[in-house]
């Protein structure tokens, strides 16, 4: 979450008498995040999100989104629910962008990742695997193995720039990972980009997944790899086995992963490694200096890519 997209106080009051929420009370930008634009509401009938969608969101993908995260809230996932206007079209206009109000989830995401919140993210995630069956629409992974050689190159010589050599090794990092790229293993809609800030507890317990803007129908296990980068790692770039363990122990117990799978898991690991280590990187290269957003370190990244190249096998991550 970020803001790119200032919303004057006259704009949000024609924006939201359209709906039947009440009078405006509070309203302030959220600076979290890269993506979107987005804001905190509170209203007479409570507490709301407001998004304001900006950069790699493809506008003709977000009636996808919204109405994946309807299915998933009626299918008992605790996700934010897209709030229609009175005319029934939740997804609007507001200062030059497409929009949206969502319902607000309670909770808070964990700033140091612990053990004890690993394996409730991983049911967590099973269990939006699950809910999405049915959901028969589907979206290609537009941040997917296709996406990143063409993203590397538009990165070119600014790689070297934030450490001497990168180019060259992501490169060749790149090419090994694709060469053994797994394509036939159980596939769904998956949330792709469930980090801790994407997660909110109460009480030791999962009370909420939130954004989801870069969904899409992709491998269960890859998804399951991004959480294993995202949850398993210290900040000195070691992979916390106990961590992983965990987190894998929490999803098999809702959706048992296939030995396939389990064997596909160092690769998937390097791609979701490479995935984010690339859009990170771009970031660090192209982000507006004027932007109220905290930008990502991603040599983060290239640690973990280098432990899941070394990887041999599915014991690695406590399997």
């Amino acid at each position: 979450m970020a803001v790119y997209t200032e919303v004057t106080d006259d704009a949000l009051a024609a924006f939201l008498a359209d709906y039947d929420i009440g009078e405006l009370i509070a309203f302030r930008g959220i600076a979290e995040g890269v993506e979107n634009s987005n804001y905190a509401l509170r209203t007479e009938a409570g507490d709301f999100i407001l998004t304001l969608y900006e950069k790699r969101v493809d506008p003709a993908d977000l009636p996808w989104f919204l109405g994946l995260m309807e299915h998933l809230a009626r299918h008992g996932l605790s996700c934010p629910l897209p709030v229609r206007a009175r005319d029934g079209v939740a997804l609007r206009r507001l200062a030059g962008r497409h929009a949206a109000v969502t319902t607000f989830l309670p909770g808070v995401w964990p700033r140091r990742v612990r053990v004890e919140h690993c394996a409730p993210v991983g049911a967590a995630l099973a269990r939006l695997h699950l809910a999405g069956a049915g959901y028969g629409a589907e979206r290609a992974n537009a941040l997917g193995p296709a996406s990143w050689a063409p993203l590397l190159a538009r990165i070119g010589d600014g790689a070297d720039s934030v450490r001497a050599g990168l180019g060259a090794e992501l490169t060749a990092a790149l090419g090994r990972l694709l060469a053994t790229w797994p394509a036939s293993l159980p596939r769904g809609h998956i949330h792709a980009d469930l980090f801790p800030d994407n997660v909110f507890f109460l009480g030791g317990e999962v009370s909420g997944l939130i954004d989801f803007y870069f969904a899409a129908t992709d491998l269960f296990a890859y998804d399951v790899a991004i959480c294993l980068n995202a949850w398993c790692f210290e900040a000195d770039g070691a992979c916390n086995v106990t961590k992983a363990r965990a987190l894998l122990r929490g999803y098999q117990q809702i959706r048992p992963l296939a030995e396939a799978e389990r064997a596909a898991l160092p690769v998937l690991a390097q791609g979701a490694a490479m995935r984010f280590l690339l859009t990170r990187l771009y970031d660090w290269l192209n982000t507006p200096a004027d932007a109220l957003v905290v930008r990502k370190n991603p040599l983060e990244y290239l640690r973990r890519l280098r432990f899941h190249l070394d990887a041999t096998s599915e014991a690695a991550y406590g399997l």
